[in-house]
């Protein structure tokens, strides 16, 4: 009996949430050292852990300007924890197997084969393409930025960026994020890149080199496979649908010139932002000039998020395709959602219904919670507070681990703070990681109940 329940408890479903908690406590620990912080500054212990969860979640949302209180250190301890929530916990942690005992445990093959949509392939090759495929790219970008713009982008600078966008984090050095790049094509067109490469997944990325090197190096294929096809179909399509959206509503709004440009300057400020919205959190404008309409695209687009086993959020693309051919499907009659030629199984359907309902419903606690606590109702004060619009969009941007914020983080309570940070580490694990954790924790029933039809609608 007492075998059995530390095998729940030690599942390969409940190893990732272990390893999450393990690397944002010792963050959190090491951003609240003196020598993490500026001359007179520091963080107090809900604003490191904060920080830290935001880090290791790769969401981006900070209580405090970053590149103002940390010291050369604390940043370089973010950066640690960027990188590692961007590539999962669960892979270094395999990797230092592989390189100590030669071998990775069974637990640890299962959560991270699963983690990173590997099926039946060597997982020694496989992380150490992985590792590959990451520090080139970001390397890659780095070299960019540098070359680019060497005073702006110092070395560590452009590392910190450059890891900070392939890792969907959206943390930066700068006080107004890159809301002084607006006008640079060149910066604009480097993070969204890394943006997008983080946010397709590695196995996209490990096709993608595949095809590039004639099955070398990567997947040795020739072609997409209906996996990738669907993560690239649907990421450019909400990409330049809601870039499309966002240019058109601005456009039509009059007065809005000064701070988010017209004409191309408009349709770069439109497509970075739809490409943020992925879950990268970077912004080249103020979020709280963009009109409501384009506000509600953005929480859109941060729903959905980005590619399976990639380093963004949301329910991701796969999911978001699943749903809709399925709203297609009961519109037409159909028994059968037809996906890039091939069936969808009654599973993958049901388990895109449960985390659009567990999202959804997550976002909605949230709101009401942060509603409670952000106008002073349990402490029998009401002040003016945030709007409903700001508090719903930071719940949206946590659980979505994107970033973009109503200038809200800074201003939360203790309670507030507390709140983001579940949010932020459940958009990060996954709510059905999570789920079946849980599920794994609890013993299985041997009997079933007879059923009886219910009306419904």
């Amino acid at each position: 009996m007492g075998s059995m329940r530390r095998n729940r408890l030690f599942s390969p479903f409940t190893w990732p949430v272990y390893s999450f908690l393990l690397v944002i406590a010792l963050g959190a620990l090491l951003l609240r050292l003196p020598a993490s912080c500026r001359p007179g500054r520091e963080l107090d212990f809900v604003d490191a852990a904060f920080l830290s969860t935001s880090a290791v979640c790769v969401t981006g949302l900070s209580p405090v300007d970053v590149g103002a209180v940390l010291s050369p250190l604390g940043k370089v301890v973010l950066l640690a924890l960027m990188q590692l929530g961007g590539l999962g916990v669960m892979t270094y942690t395999s990797i230092i197997f592989l390189l100590w005992r030669k071998a990775v445990p069974f637990s640890s093959r299962e959560a991270v084969s699963q983690a990173l949509l590997g099926g039946d392939f060597s997982l020694r090759a496989f992380l150490f393409q992985v590792l590959g495929l990451v520090l080139s790219i970001e390397a890659v970008a780095a070299f960019l930025l540098y070359w680019h713009d060497p005073v702006a982008f110092y070395p560590f600078s452009a590392v910190f960026h450059a890891v900070s966008s392939f890792c969907n984090a959206g943390f930066s050095l700068n006080s107004n994020n890159l809301m002084s790049f607006r006008q640079d094509w060149v910066v604009i067109g480097i993070i969204c890149s890394s943006v997008f490469l983080g946010g397709v997944g590695f196995g996209v990325l490990r096709e993608c080199l595949g095809l590039c090197t004639g099955g070398r190096l990567g997947a040795p294929v020739r072609r997409f496979s209906r996996f990738s096809r669907l993560v690239l179909k649907t990421t450019l399509f909400l990409v330049l649908f809601g870039a499309a959206l966002i240019y058109g509503i601005e456009h039509l709004r009059t007065g809005n010139e000064a701070d988010l440009g017209e004409g191309a300057a408009l349709a770069s400020t439109a497509l970075f932002q739809s490409v943020a919205a992925r879950t990268a959190g970077f912004n080249i404008v103020d979020t709280t000039a963009l009109s409501e309409a384009s506000l509600l695209v953005l929480m859109a687009l941060m729903f959905v998020g980005g590619g399976p086993g990639s380093c963004a959020g949301g329910i991701k693309v796969v999911a978001f395709r699943v749903l809709a051919g399925y709203v297609a499907a009961q519109f037409r009659g159909d028994r059968q959602i037809v996906l890039e030629g091939r069936g969808v199984p009654r599973g993958n359907v049901t388990r895109a219904l449960t985390l659009f309902f567990v999202y959804s419903l997550l976002i909605g606690l949230t709101t009401f919670a942060l509603s409670i606590t952000e106008h002073g109702i349990l402490g029998g004060a009401q002040p003016p507070g945030p709007s409903l619009l700001g508090i719903l969009f930071e719940a949206v941007s946590a659980l979505g681990t994107v970033g973009l914020s109503l200038d809200l983080t800074p201003q939360l309570s203790a309670g507030g703070k507390v709140i983001i940070m579940i949010n932020m580490f459940a958009g990060r694990v996954g709510l059905l990681s999570l789920l079946m954790a849980v599920q794994s924790l609890q013993p299985r029933k041997a009997y079933t109940v007879a059923e009886t039809e219910l009306p419904i609608g």
